[in-house]
């Protein structure tokens, strides 16, 4: 589409959540829901979002909104659905399956991850078993209870950020750790590109792989970003 619209405001929703107005006009969804935010910081970021527009609107610069938008749309219309996506990774976690060999990747995978496997048991009750090699083991049920019981607590606008995390991750726990403030957005790309950037370092990046680790890393941040602006009230 292109940028029709002039002015970019942030205004209190009926409901007492906020809204932003292009030229007045309440924005809606791309699925055309209302889009009333919970905290002023989220409105303001995504009217920040569309001020910075130019002559065409484009959405892949707008992540914000993009994550309110499946937050209203999908997330808000299909939450078990999501509950269940997320929580499904607990079961197969990025984290609990370890290198033997190279002697360096293992030693930088248990340095690295278990502290959050630590971590997660410590605050879910959630204690996973870690194993040697990629064939998928069960983990014990009441961990996966444990996971899904925390990817629950959350409400819709906070279970986007987290599924978002989840999927850039591969990792809930990485993903819980990186919602709750226990990792930052570079240290959660970091311990979940840890394979990668270990053969990286070895072998060396093609472009492909190039693009895509900067989009998992820009998908991180935005997780991070939209979750600190539904806590910033």
């Amino acid at each position: 589409m292109k940028r029709v619209y002039k002015t970019v405001t942030v205004q209190v929703a009926d409901n007492d959540g906020f809204e932003v107005r292009l030229d007045g006009r309440s924005l809606r969804s791309p699925g055309k829901n209302g889009l009333s935010l919970p905290t002023w910081e989220l409105a303001a970021a995504i009217a920040a979002e569309w001020d910075a527009q130019a002559v065409d609107v484009n959405p892949n610069t707008m992540p914000m909104m993009q994550l309110a938008s499946t937050a209203v749309d999908l997330v808000a219309k299909s939450r078990e659905a999501f509950v269940d996506g997320v929580a499904a990774y607990g079961g197969t976690d990025l984290l609990c399956y370890r290198a033997d060999h190279p002697r360096e990747l293992a030693e930088r995978q248990a340095a690295q991850w278990q502290p959050l496997l630590d971590w997660a048991t410590l605050q879910y009750d959630a204690a996973l078993l870690v194993r040697v090699g990629l064939m998928p083991h069960p983990q014990p049920a009441h961990a996966t209870r444990a996971l899904r019981r925390a990817v629950e607590r959350y409400d819709n606008w906070m279970l986007t950020a987290l599924q978002s995390a989840t999927a850039a991750s591969g990792s809930l726990v990485v993903a819980l750790a990186l919602i709750e403030r226990r990792l930052d957005a570079a240290e959660a790309f970091e311990v979940s590109q840890l394979d990668e950037t270990f053969q990286i370092e070895q072998w060396g990046e093609d472009a492909e792989a190039t693009k895509r680790r900067a989009a998992l890393r820009d998908d991180i941040r935005a997780a991070r970003r939209f979750a600190d602006l539904l806590r910033a009230a």
